[in-house]
């Protein structure tokens, strides 16, 4: 057993430790140890196993000194469930470590960490997430993937992050696998029925999607079950407005699907942000925390300060999110997203809310960025919201060029971010401030709405 003292916390939330100990021939080694669920300066005993090797990783035995900020974790499942990493710290210091994150990743870069306001976390930093994908173990029981192991599903009789009533619908689905004893898919050997169960709900319109990924379709032996399955889901379950069988024999462990069956009711459900409606379906994107969601679009047209006679780009687009809110305050703009059935999603959800100024655009950020300038001219505003690995130093650059007066960057990773905004300086932009929001408590992601602006006589 050794005693550890944490130096920091690594990019997963979990602590890092060096201790010393003998070789074979007595000499002093050292060990880098990374030990989950401590926190920072908290000196902890581990047992290591295989300790002759350089680096190893161990839960805590013991808490030693406690950092004054932890606190006992509420959800049953914490110790083992990896869907969570954080909830054993309280929630003020989670929101201090992750404005720091956000300061170290632009201070990297030659920014000032002064431009960093602090994190804008949540009153009620629970039951936040309104789309979940639970996956089947082979002996069919409904779970989570262990931490830091993902052939190991976790069990589950709650989770705190999910909406309740979400929770409850899977907890059903759950029982009736049981019940007819369904079996699970097992990674190893690719054979079985069940792969994941997407559970999404709007917390605006109440609407519930259920989504069962399963290797065949629901017909034949398994009519019998999928029917009781429908009449439970009826019964009890009022608000779910589509339930769908999604076969799927792909080797890879993702929910996609290549035949959607609808159950009950219709394929996609209803949500609603900034006061504009969208159509979800089981894959579309769509932000999982609402309540923040929306502070991001409203921090986001602060900074923007958009007008009635300005022209805009939205980079990145996805289904609209920022789009249909910036549509009505800007003369004309343009969306720009590479999945093609986002931007059918996009197109619809403008039309549904009335919007006609919009265009839409499936290619390349890159591409989509000259043909929108060619038929579009130069926009006075440009948002873009990218994915974790950001836009890249080739669309940043294209970007710079295209010379937009003022641009939003909304990010959800600091370290991509801070990258790629410093392509921009060489064209003449200034980066002013950067709001992180936290979506994701809990966890170590947070996401970051940052203003830059064109340096006059360039």
């Amino acid at each position: 057993m050794f005693t550890a003292e944490i130096d920091f916390l690594d990019e997963k939330g979990s602590g890092q430790a060096a201790v010393w100990r003998d070789n074979e021939l007595g000499n002093p080694k050292k060990l880098k140890l990374t030990i989950p669920q401590t926190l920072k300066g908290e000196k902890v005993r581990v047992i290591v196993d295989r300790p002759e090797r350089k680096r190893r990783k161990a839960m805590p035995e013991e808490i030693v000194e406690a950092h004054p900020e932890r606190v006992e974790a509420l959800c049953p499942h914490f110790d083992r469930c990896g869907g969570c990493v954080w909830q054993h710290w309280q929630y003020e210091g989670q929101l201090s470590e992750k404005t720091d994150h956000v300061k170290k990743a632009i201070k990297e870069q030659g920014f000032s960490p002064d431009l960093v306001q602090d994190t804008i976390g949540m009153e009620n930093p629970w039951h936040y997430r309104n789309k979940m994908e639970f996956t089947f173990s082979p002996d069919g029981s409904l779970g989570l993937h262990e931490q830091g192991n993902f052939r190991k599903i976790i069990s589950l009789e709650t989770c705190l992050i999910a909406g309740k009533e979400m929770v409850e619908a899977a907890m059903e689905v759950a029982r009736w696998v049981s019940d007819y004893q369904l079996r699970g898919y097992d990674k190893d050997t690719h054979e079985g029925l069940l792969r994941h169960l997407m559970v999404r709900q709007s917390f605006a319109t109440g609407e519930m999607m259920l989504g069962i990924f399963a290797t065949e379709a629901p017909v034949g032996e398994l009519e019998k079950a999928v029917q009781d399955l429908i009449k439970r889901i009826e019964q009890n379950f009022v608000n779910v407005k589509s339930l769908l069988w999604l076969e799927n024999t792909d080797w890879a462990d993702r929910a996609q699907s290549e035949k959607k069956h609808v159950l009950s009711g219709r394929d996609y459900i209803y949500d609603e942000m900034s006061g504009y409606r969208f159509r979800l379906w089981f894959d579309t994107f769509f932000q999982t925390n609402p309540i923040q969601a929306q502070k991001l679009v409203d921090i986001a047209i602060e900074m923007a300060k958009p007008k009635e006679t300005e022209s805009m780009i939205d980079l990145f687009c996805g289904v609209g999110t920022f789009s249909l809110p910036f549509a009505n305050k800007v003369g004309r703009l343009a969306g720009i997203e590479i999945v093609e059935t986002s931007i059918e999603s996009a197109k619809r959800n403008a039309k549904d809310n009335g919007i006609t100024n919009t265009y839409f655009l499936a290619k390349d950020a890159r591409k989509g960025i000259d043909e929108v300038l060619e038929s579009f001219g130069k926009p006075e505003l440009l948002l873009l919201d990218p994915p974790r690995s950001g836009a890249g130093g080739k669309v940043m650059r294209r970007i710079g060029r295209s010379k937009p007066e003022r641009i939003i960057y909304v990010s959800c990773n600091p370290d991509t971010f801070a990258t790629d905004v410093k392509e921009l300086e060489a064209f003449g932009y200034s980066l002013n401030v950067v709001q992180p929001v936290d979506l994701f408590p809990h966890t170590v992601h947070v996401e970051c709405v940052a203003q830059l602006t064109l340096k006059e006589n360039n």
